[in-house]
């Protein structure tokens, strides 16, 4: 019996993403980014770099807060 490839598990980002109807196209046009990053974001290819506006613009987008955004977007936790 051949082993099954483990399921990958969605990304926040996506999931959150496709709640408000969004393609990865028009996610990155709304925040200022190209359709790629947000594509790697999704993947785990690489940590998301966003200045604060773009953040907002993020949070607004996705209707959610600062504090509800996926952990690879909030400020690192070391300091506290």
């Amino acid at each position: 019996m051949p082993d099954e490839a483990p399921k990958q598990q969605t990304s926040p980002l996506k999931q959150l993403r496709q709640r408000v109807g969004l393609t990865q196209a028009e996610l990155a046009r709304r925040i200022g980014v190209s359709d790629r990053a947000v594509r790697a974001w999704e993947k785990g290819e690489y940590p998301p770099t966003l200045t604060v506006p773009q953040m907002r613009s993020l949070c607004r987008e996705l209707a959610i807060t600062f504090d509800e955004l996926p952990d690879e977007f909030g400020p690192s936790n070391s300091s506290q």
